[in-house]
């Protein structure tokens, strides 16, 4: 995939929950993948500006949003949390059934998922991790690309994401999982800076 490796080894979330945090990985199929240094400001303007839009919009409800880093199991069955072989960590998400969010993680799938492209993980996000959103039953998934201003959308249709949607960065788009909720772009474009292309 490009990414850097931290070796050859299989882990699992118990052992990574023993590194130390000087640096972030995410586990897929028990190989870990180092994660890129602290995010440029256009993908933090991005990721804090769904996340903040979200959290209004949600306000009461049972559903918790929350942003990165935050560990997401994904289990195969029923494995224990130790045994676990992929943990992501989505730059934004919202879970809905409180059953799923512990103290220290998410455990399964939650309903809504974003990342925000970069090129240092453009193509995890987009072939990785995307198959391991579907996998799970991650219900809605999007990916946010902000130097294009392009959102491309994932939905879930039986146990597969259907044909992605693509769309531009402008008016409001909602967020079909979660009914009444819509992110409205211009709240978020208006504050991105320059492309530095």
């Amino acid at each position: 995939m490009g990414f850097a490796l931290r070796d050859t080894v299989r882990h699992t979330y118990g052992e990574y929950l023993t590194w130390g945090e000087e640096q972030r990985y995410q586990l897929i199929d028990g190989e870990a993948y180092l994660m890129a240094p602290a995010p440029s400001v256009r993908h933090q303007v991005v990721a804090g500006e769904i996340y903040f839009q979200l959290r209004r919009a949600l306000g009461d409800t049972s559903c918790r949003v929350l942003i990165a880093p935050v560990d997401v199991l994904l289990p195969k069955a029923d494995e224990a949390d130790e045994q676990v072989d992929t943990v992501l960590q989505p730059d934004v998400l919202v879970v809905c059934d409180p059953a799923k969010v512990g103290e220290r993680n998410v455990r399964g799938a939650p309903d809504f998922v974003v990342e925000v492209l970069s090129a240092s993980t453009s193509g995890l996000d987009q072939i990785a991790k995307r198959h391991h959103y579907e996998r799970s039953g991650v219900r809605e998934y999007w990916l946010v690309h902000p130097l294009d201003r392009v959102l491309t959308i994932y939905r879930l249709q039986g146990d597969r994401f259907g044909m992605p949607e693509t769309r531009l960065l402008e008016g409001e788009t909602p967020v079909e999982v979660l009914p009444g909720v819509s992110i409205h772009w211009a709240e978020l474009t208006d504050r991105l800076p320059p492309a530095d292309y």
